[in-house]
């Protein structure tokens, strides 16, 4: 048991060598030339003065400000917001932020803080993992925070889960043992209905010069979905989560073993999930539908679509929040599976013109049949899958779902897709009322949400602008309806998918050569020190 509540306690090392953080060093001075800080979000003004406190003003949530970088220490800046009246479905406009304007917002903060008797807000950020990380703050420091920004240990977001001494190289680089600036995008402030008078605020990560911080999987969500506004469009999606509920770990034979805590499938602890689903609709992120899944004790739980960085924001806050709740009931939630499976976590998306009105997978006769946009963006996943799979099933572990079905695994497997066929890797439907989708199923639900949006903005926007008429026959279909596209494999073994995530000049070019070179090595270190057996219990310890 103490083995598998084991709290991660040390994190001052890391696996890098010098070498590595000289080049990511190098890397670090190209890559941010020119980037401003991007932190809170006022929104517009106009607006009711509740409304970024309101569940229903979510869309706020998308929006942006801008603080060039300060000194350390200088409480002065020069606040952006958006106004750019598509911003509620792209995002990413920008307009100075004048102090009486970020005084408004504080005010009507300050009144919802004293409404609640709130006593701490948590500064959260996501580490490379997808696992919250965060700095708690007595309430009467918040609006000084809120200008000054957090400052925390590089180390906290960016190393290995349950790193051991002897397995970890001291890093000399003044890199990555220094400080980073979590600042928060006030849109995203709520009270957190599992936590006694405490609220949180989602931040974005910066040097203490004010550049960006490369390796911030939130930042290059936000720079995809940029990526994806210049070009005239924007998305629309959603997570679907399975994950498991056990009993407290119980020692039997002088083994740990933690049962499911639903023992029959239709049975999801009622009490449990409605409690989760209504702090999480507080919280701003709604839930569509939750589900007991395949298995006792698995949960399925579907957000409801939102534009821009929303979608990734609920999931990101779900991580969390059902590990809260599900403490409260003497519950270990985990998206780890005690069979050595993870969860799976899909994305589900479309794409949509600036305004939020036309969705662009959509044909106007009605068949549910991709358009000519929709092929080329799936041409786009298929083109990239195989380094896709890299990001969204980040585990060997993960991987294990892409051929659990098979007697004699291959090296790959082909990236299928179908319509209506929760089997394929890229399931399109048409049905549900929101005109036609694109699930991509490749992802695991111990993937980062953020890096899944963005790798699969970055994908599918290249096959969108760059795909040729004659790439757009995607396959032929097999029996079952099935396309296997030629040379869309996707490797089985994750040092074959880090190669080719390596080798994706796409995806290297829009998530960063500091990213991939960071990654990769985390990814290999992980490797290398691999401890099957103690591997279920690694990732209950940090991903529950």
């Amino acid at each position: 048991m103490s083995k598998l509540r084991r709290t991660r306690k040390k994190v001052s090392k890391t696996h890098l060598c010098s070498t590595q953080v000289e080049e990511m060093n190098a890397s670090d001075s190209n890559e941010r030339t020119g980037n401003q800080m991007v932190c809170h979000a006022p929104g517009d003004m106009s607006k009711p003065t509740e409304s970024h406190l309101s569940h229903n003003d979510k869309d706020s949530q998308d929006q942006t400000t801008v603080i060039k970088a300060p000194p350390p220490k200088t409480a002065t800046s020069v606040l952006v917001g958006e106004s750019n009246s598509n911003s509620d479905h792209a995002g990413n406009s920008t307009q100075i932020l004048t102090p009486p304007q970020l005084s408004s917002k504080m005010k009507h903060i300050k009144q919802e803080m004293a409404k609640n008797h709130l006593q701490f807000v948590r500064f959260e950020a996501t580490d490379l993992h997808g696992v919250s990380r965060s700095k708690t703050i007595p309430a009467y420091f918040f609006q000084e925070k809120v200008i000054q920004g957090v400052f925390m240990p590089r180390g906290y977001l960016e190393l290995i889960p349950n790193p051991k001494d002897d397995e970890v190289n001291h890093i000399r680089a003044t890199c990555f043992n220094s400080d980073i600036v979590l600042m928060p995008e006030l849109s995203t402030f709520r009270v957190l209905p599992w936590v006694e008078r405490t609220a949180r605020v989602i931040c974005d990560t910066f040097t203490v010069t004010g550049e960006p911080l490369l390796t911030s999987p939130r930042y290059m969500a936000k720079r995809q979905l940029s990526q994806l506004q210049d070009a005239g469009f924007s998305l629309l999606s959603a997570f679907l989560y399975d994950f498991c509920i056990f009993g407290v770990p119980e020692v039997i034979n002088s083994k740990t073993v933690s049962f499911p805590a639903s023992t029959f499938l239709f049975n999801h602890d009622q009490p449990f999930m409605q409690e989760l689903v209504d702090g999480l609709y507080h919280t701003g992120a709604t839930v569509e539908s939750f589900s007991s899944s395949t298995r006792p004790g698995q949960m399925e739980i579907c957000f409801l679509p939102e534009f821009g960085i929303t979608s990734a924001d609920n999931a990101f806050t779900l991580r969390t929040g059902v590990k809260e709740v599900a403490r409260k009931y003497n519950y270990i939630a985990s998206f780890f599976v005690e069979t050595g499976f993870c969860n799976s976590g899909v994305l589900s998306h479309s794409v949509w013109d600036l305004s939020g009105k036309e969705n662009l997978f959509c044909s106007g006769s009605g068949s549910g049949q991709l358009t000519v946009p929709g092929r080329k963006w799936l041409a786009g996943l298929l083109r990239h899958s195989a380094a896709l799979s890299c990001l969204m099933a980040p585990a060997v572990s993960c991987r294990k779902r892409y051929h659990k079905d098979s007697k004699d695994p291959k090296p790959t497997v082909p990236a299928t897709w179908g319509y209506n066929d929760n089997s394929c890797a890229f399931n399109i439907k048409s049905h549900g009322g929101r005109g036609t989708l694109i699930e991509n199923k490749l992802g695991s639900a111990t993937a980062n949400p953020y890096l899944v949006l963005a790798a699969t903005v970055a994908a599918g926007l290249d096959g969108l602008q760059s795909c040729e008429d004659a790439e757009l026959d995607l396959g032929p279909a097999d029996s079952t309806g099935v396309c296997q596209p030629p040379l869309a494999e996707i490797p089985l073994k994750l040092e074959d998918a880090l190669v080719a995530l390596e080798e994706d000049q796409c995806l290297r070019q829009a998530l960063g050569e500091t990213f991939i070179r960071y990654f990769v090595a985390m990814k290999k270190y992980e490797l290398e020190n691999e401890e099957t057996d103690a591997e279920r219990n690694k990732f209950l310890e940090y991903f529950i």
